[in-house]
């Protein structure tokens, strides 16, 4: 890859964006990790005013320092980017003794999991309507169009996304091209909407290479039958992934009415 063109092509796609659709600036979440601290250096590069949100909801407290450190980091190379911290937890607490309880005590803890991601998009979106401001979403194209591994209306709820066309290897790329602090680049992703240090490999079963290699041989058209040993079980992953969350990665289904019925 051709790293230093790429990060500049989006970093003009980023400015041209924002300037045809007359907005001032954008605004992203920092987690901590490899994808937020990528896309928010890229928006930090197009010179536009850039809010990095820092929003904590029972955070581990290694995911919490690495993306302050990182915060710190873009607002010591470049003028125009500030940050607001938002502890979330308190409303996550408030939102959980609200519900009715459930039975088994697990389904409630994962129903609740994807909650916080879509606390943290509602957050963005009300500084983002605030300042006049996009935005930016930080999925990766396995993530966004492999396996799906987001949160519908959370961390896919966004206005654009920059780095959705790169795979997650070429994000590390670009991560060491930029000059990313080496915390960041040497901890294991993780979606952070746990509470504790579980990784996305973890909850996949499948690290970002491997599931890279079954998307593109998935987009091939091989089956099962092509494989054996780790990689059969590896295609496996991503087959089920890709087919349980294909909701996230297709238009909602609009339920067209026939012309005979309007006559």
């Amino acid at each position: 890859m051709k790293t230093e063109k790429v990060i500049d092509h989006i970093v003009h796609w980023l400015k041209d964006y924002a300037t045809n659709a007359k907005v001032k600036g954008f605004v992203i979440g920092v987690s901590g990790g490899i994808d937020s601290a990528v896309t928010s250096t890229l928006c930090a590069r197009t010179g536009l005013p850039l809010l990095c949100l820092e929003m904590p909801i029972h955070q581990s407290e290694n995911q919490v320092t690495r993306a302050l450190k990182h915060i710190e980091w873009l607002k010591k190379n470049h003028d125009n980017v500030n940050m607001e911290s938002v502890n979330l937890t308190p409303v996550f607490d408030s939102l959980i003794d609200t519900l009715p309880g459930v039975e088994r005590e697990e389904d409630r803890f994962m129903a609740l999991a994807n909650t916080r991601a879509r606390l943290r998009m509602s957050t963005l979106y009300y500084f983002a309507a605030l300042k006049g401001y996009l935005v930016a979403g930080t999925g990766n194209k396995v993530e966004d169009f492999g396996v799906g591994f987001y949160t519908k209306y959370g961390d896919g709820g966004v206005d654009l996304s920059p780095i959705a066309d790169l795979l997650k290897t070429e994000v590390y790329e670009i991560a060491e091209h930029l000059g990313i602090i080496e915390e960041i680049q040497v901890a294991p992703p993780t979606d952070g909407l746990w509470g504790d240090n579980r990784t996305d490999e973890d909850q996949i079963g499948a690290t970002y290479p491997e599931l890279e290699w079954a998307m593109k041989m998935n987009e091939e058209g091989k089956s099962p039958e092509d494989f054996e040993g780790r990689e059969k079980e590896v295609f496996g992953i991503y087959r089920r992934f890709h087919r349980a969350n294909k909701h996230k990665m297709i238009p909602i289904p609009v339920c067209e009415i026939p012309e005979a019925l309007r006559s």
